[in-house]
């Protein structure tokens, strides 16, 4: 019984302290899960692929992909529950208040503040994760030397040119999982 109580503190506290959606939690989801040892980083990454690839918001992807993972059925519902429900209580309190605020110089400042920090969390997310999936073994030469981290290097190269000449994410996804596919049967061989 415990472990719902804890699914559920653990993603409130990440839905309630983190700012500017899914990718600025993951430096908090990824410390918080890692510390509870409910994933290790490897797999962490492999969630994260998944619930970027399934229709939804990505915050309540992988609250739900962890809950289900550590609590079964019901340990999704605790996460799932426990991520969304501060973004609905201060949403309520918010447009409930707005109008009287939105041109107060304290809202305006701290909207100011905020806009910059959630992209430091979404750059040190993707520092974070690009380190797991570029250099699995750690910051070692000997990564240069695998035929995975070309391909995993060309897989994101593309996938960076293909988002700027706005080609539709899902289509980035759909090709890059062909890709994925494509080279673990070539590099198995």
């Amino acid at each position: 019984m415990m472990i719902y109580l804890e699914l559920f503190l653990t993603f409130f506290k990440v839905g309630l302290f983190t700012f500017g959606g899914g990718y600025a939690m993951l430096p908090m989801i990824r410390e918080e899960v890692i510390s509870h040892g409910w994933l290790s980083q490897s797999e962490l990454i492999d969630f994260i692929a998944v619930s970027e690839s399934t229709p939804g918001p990505f915050a309540v992807n992988i609250a739900t992909f962890i809950g289900t993972r550590t609590g079964g059925i019901f340990g999704s519902l605790c996460a799932t529950l426990g991520v969304v429900l501060p973004s609905f209580i201060v949403i309520m309190i918010v447009a409930r208040f707005y109008q009287k605020f939105k041109s107060s110089r304290l809202v305006i400042g701290a909207m100011t503040g905020l806009k910059p920090a959630v992209v430091g969390l979404i750059a040190a997310a993707l520092l974070s994760l690009s380190l797991t999936v570029f250099f699995p073994s750690g910051l070692t030469t000997e990564v240069f030397t695998t035929a995975q981290f070309y391909v995993s290097l060309g897989i994101f190269a593309a996938a960076v040119v293909l988002a700027f000449k706005k080609l539709h994410p899902i289509f980035i996804i759909l090709l890059s999982a062909v890709a994925g596919v494509i080279s673990g049967y070539l590099l198995a061989a």
